[in-house]
Parts: structure tokens; C-alpha cells; sequence
């Protein structure tokens, strides 16, 4: 199978080139491996890769997590994967997750207004882009069979002992941002767990072999 490199907008490509792989512990790949496996073996087998990525009210890093491992798949040139966000409940996409994805180079469209918004993510010219949204992990939206639950927050993950649905249960949890909401530091923390996010995400696809 023959891989094709999407070119990203410019300044994703400048947070890509700074990402360090040294920085994830080797107790974290640990971690990741499952995901690792989940995506190469649905590579070798050349079947559709569903990964739903999810946390309690899928508004903030079960989102950086969809962009980020979508966009990631479509640097490595891995075909054939879907990448879907969800919570235990819908809320809607916190502004600052939009903002930080929009400083590190992202063009976000609103195309829906209200109490939980549709932005249209586009991370390179000629892909389609990433719809987000909240939404509850088993939204009509998301793919009801044959795709990996990847829980990105420890409450989902111990609200979420079974998801229908799903070939495979994944926990990789991240600290919440939302800590440093209405401080001075709000931007650079939002910025700095979605670099982690990118980080891992994009070390998870640079180990697949197409």
C-alpha cells in the first residue's frame, strides 16, 4: 500500500517539526502500544481505522485528541482512518479549545451558532475537514460498531465500564485543563496539553508501518 503525505497548513507543520518523542516516558508508550496495535493491525488488514475519542463532557481534550490524531494519520499518510470525538454527556466544545487549536495554526469555521456550536477544523487545503461538536460517545453521529473507544479523562473511563459497540477499550488519560480556566495561565496550560496531546498522538502514528 502506497502512503501519500498530506501537506499541512504551515504552521502545524512548525508545531509538528518541534514535537519531541524523548519526552514521552517509556511507562506511557506502554500506554499507547494498544492503540499502536489496534491501528496496525486494521492497516495490514486494509480495513477502516474508527477511533472515538472520549471524555466526560467532550469539550475539550477529547476534541484536541480527534484533531490531533486525525491530523496525524494525514502527516503519516495512513489511509482509511475516522477519527470521532463523544462524552458521557454533551455539553459543547469549550471556546478556549477552538482558540488554542486556532493559535497552532488550525482554520476553524463556525457553521453552526447556539448553546453547543459546529466548527468545521481544517488542517490542510484539500482535506475535509473535522467536524466538532459535543455530543454524547454514542451519538448517532459516531460510529456505532467496529472502532476503538480511547478514553482520554479518568471520570469517563470509570464511568464507561462498557461501550457498545466498541472492538476495544483503550484508557490514555490526560490532566484536564480546565484547572487554570478564568487564571493567568488559562492559555498557556490549554496550549500545552494539546502540544502533549499532538505529541503522543503523532508518536502513536509514527509507529505504523504502511
Amino acid at each position: 500500500m502506497t502512503s501519500t503525505k498530506t501537506i499541512l497548513f504551515p504552521e502545524i507543520e512548525n508545531i509538528i517539526a518541534a514535537l519531541n518523542f524523548e519526552s514521552i516516558f517509556e511507562e506511557r508508550k506502554i500506554v499507547l502500544q494498544p492503540l499502536i496495535d489496534f491501528i496496525q493491525g486494521k492497516t495490514n488488514n486494509q480495513q477502516q481505522i474508527r477511533l472515538n475519542l472520549i471524555c466526560t463532557h467532550n469539550s475539550r481534550r477529547s476534541h484536541l485528541a480527534q484533531v490531533w490524531a486525525q491530523t496525524a494519520a494525514a502527516h503519516y499518510g495512513i489511509k482509511n482512518v475516522f477519527c470521532y470525538s463523544g462524552g458521557t454527556e454533551a455539553t459543547a466544545m469549550f471556546p478556549m479549545s477552538a482558540k488554542t487549536l486556532t493559535k497552532q495554526g488550525f482554520q476553524i469555521k463556525t457553521i453552526a451558532e447556539g448553546s453547543n456550536p459546529v466548527y468545521a477544523i481544517k488542517y490542510a487545503e484539500n482535506e475535509h475537514p473535522i467536524i466538532g461538536f459535543s455530543k454524547t460517545f454514542d451519538d448517532d453521529f459516531n460510529p456505532q460498531s467496529e472502532f476503538a473507544a480511547i478514553l482520554t479523562c479518568s471520570s469517563a473511563d470509570q464511568g464507561c465500564p462498557f461501550i457498545a459497540g466498541a472492538e476495544l477499550r483503550i484508557p490514555i488519560t490526560f490532566e484536564d485543563p480546565k484547572a487554570f480556566d478564568n487564571t493567568p495561565q488559562q492559555a498557556e496550560k490549554y496550549e500545552e496539553r494539546s502540544v502533549q496531546i499532538a505529541t503522543e498522538m503523532f508518536y502513536v502514528f509514527s509507529q505504523i508501518k504502511s
